[in-house]
């Protein structure tokens, strides 16, 4: 069989704030989540607003993976709160390379080899 792994970047995604900025998406400077894999975690008894989470979902998918030195993708890493009197921003980290196996993450099989 051929080789069916490939590698993710976990996340941690990291409320940041100006000094004295105002903050309307009841989040504190330094709430968190890790993304490993497709799995999201947060620290005990810390929420994360849906909607602040719904503004950097989109772009967590292609963080995880390697992009071109060059693309936006691989510089940007901060993301603006939804509500546009909020002051927070939300920064991307990659923070280790993690390795999944095709067949563990999906029931449709590889093309077979010629």
């Amino acid at each position: 069989m051929a080789e069916e792994s490939f590698e993710l970047w976990d996340l941690r995604v990291e409320v940041t704030a100006p000094e004295g900025g105002a903050i309307y998406c009841n989040a504190t400077p330094g709430d968190w989540f890790e993304l490993r894999g497709e799995m999201l975690y947060l620290p005990p008894d810390q929420g994360f607003s849906i909607y602040s989470l719904a503004s950097v979902l989109p772009l967590l998918a292609a963080k995880q993976r390697d992009t071109h030195p060059n693309d936006w993708m691989s510089t940007d890493a901060e993301v603006a709160c939804p509500d546009p009197n909020c002051t927070t921003r939300l920064r991307i980290t990659r923070t280790q390379k993690r390795r999944f196996n095709h067949s563990e993450t999906t029931a449709v099989a590889l093309p077979k080899e010629d």
